[in-house]
């Protein structure tokens, strides 16, 4: 299984390597590295390693905090998406589906953002129009105010990150439980994503909602 760390640690040559290295020792193989900060000394990355299935990750943990400096922030379990460009992927899986392009593009949020599921929500009724696998059984968090770009936690821990779409009484959703809040650089990505779709969509975006 893949899971998602995120690390705070110093900014100085060597820190990465040691981080690699302890996480090599406890058995873990790193696919994926994003920097999500880097400021005053300090930078903070998400790091995406390959664990055997069942596993426990306590040792992950406890290696990486005996590191100088090191800081295990969160450690959850994560699915990347195929391919070294999966946001240029997605969009045009768009502008070729564009009749589905809501549900494509909610579809393909949890692995791009590592997140548990996402959905399209119609706020006005508070009814989810669609959502991904893993989110079938979840309903929408009881205060979207105010509807805008933001990441929040729900009263049950769940972090969620809001993304309105334009014209439409409507906003995607994108979730994860036992996780870090949304990063600004994580809701930035998002942002993104849903305007390079909206683009796309064109008034299309109306008739899907």
């Amino acid at each position: 299984m893949l899971l998602r760390i995120r690390v705070r640690l110093p900014d100085r040559p060597g820190s990465l390597g040691k981080v690699a290295r302890t996480l090599g020792a406890a058995g873990a193989d790193v696919i994926q590295l994003y920097v999500l900060e880097n400021e005053s000394g300090r930078a903070l990355d998400d790091i995406t390693v390959t664990w055997p299935s069942g596993a426990s990750a306590d040792r992950l943990i406890a290696g990486l905090d005996a590191v100088p400096g090191v800081k295990v922030e969160g450690l959850w379990p994560t699915v990347e998406p195929q391919g070294l460009h999966p946001d240029v992927a997605l969009i045009g899986q768009l502008a070729t589906n564009p009749a589905d392009g809501l549900l494509i593009l909610a579809d393909a949020l949890p692995g791009i953002l590592s997140a548990d599921w996402a959905g399209v929500l119609h706020v006005g009724p508070g009814k989810f129009l669609h959502t991904s696998p893993g989110g079938e059984a979840a309903e929408p968090p009881a205060d979207l105010e105010p509807l805008r770009y933001r990441a929040f936690q729900s009263a049950d821990g769940t972090q969620y990150g809001l993304a309105p779409l334009s014209g439409v009484d409507a906003a995607l959703l994108v979730a994860r439980s036992n996780a870090p809040e949304f990063h600004l650089s994580e809701m930035l990505r998002l942002e993104q994503l849903v305007q390079a779709a909206e683009s796309v969509l064109g008034d299309r975006v109306a008739l899907l909602i």
